[in-house]
């Protein structure tokens, strides 16, 4: 794949069936860490400008927990899971027989747990991205940050800077007997893409 790749519509078609096959294999790692059935609902897939993204997770001042992922080996970049306080509450609550009701009632045990599954989320849609398109995605270790969206999306606004205006955003929902959602945000640096 030449270095000079760029979004166009029918790589969205691919890449929404990356998120389609991602979300059965994020649901599948998520229902054996939960020991319950998961239904993931298709996910939404879009192309937004950086700048829209604080108003996506609604507002910049939203309290937030991203777990952030560098990416090497074919593609470089960033990808992050990003979920609102509610759904981090949500799924610590099912995992730990808690009852949490925000963040403030976090201990450390919550914040691994929740770092553990972004790690899982992640993991599961880079793995699809890496056997559809035939790249080799190396992780790194999951950072987790708790704080405003706007502050939260400053590390990736960083890198970002230097790469482009747009990012794949993709929006997951499970459905349980519980409700948690959450955004897959991709950040690819199509510069560094290894030829193929």
């Amino acid at each position: 794949m030449s270095t000079d790749w760029k979004f166009n519509l029918l790589d969205l078609d691919i890449l929404k069936e990356i998120a389609n096959i991602g979300a059965g294999n994020a649901a599948t790692s998520l229902a054996n860490m939960l020991n319950t059935r998961i239904d993931m609902n298709v996910p939404e897939v879009n192309m937004p400008e950086f700048k829209h993204l604080p108003d996506i997770l609604n507002g910049p001042e939203n309290i937030v927990a991203g777990i952030l992922v560098s990416l090497s080996g074919d593609i470089n970049g960033i990808m992050m899971y990003v979920m609102e306080e509610s759904s981090a509450c949500s799924l610590t609550n099912h995992i730990l027989n808690k009852n949490n009701k925000s963040f403030a009632d976090f201990d450390e045990m919550d914040y691994s747990v929740l770092t553990e599954m972004g790690n899982i989320l992640t993991s599961s849609y880079l793995s699809s991205m890496s056997e559809l398109m035939h790249f080799k995605i190396v992780p790194s270790i999951p950072y987790l940050a708790v704080d405003m969206a706007g502050a939260v999306l400053s590390v990736p606004a960083i890198e970002f800077g230097k790469i482009g205006d747009k990012v794949l955003l993709i929006k997951s929902t499970v459905n349980d007997n519980t409700y948690m959602s959450g955004y897959f945000i991709l950040i690819p640096d199509f510069g560094k893409v290894s030829d193929k």
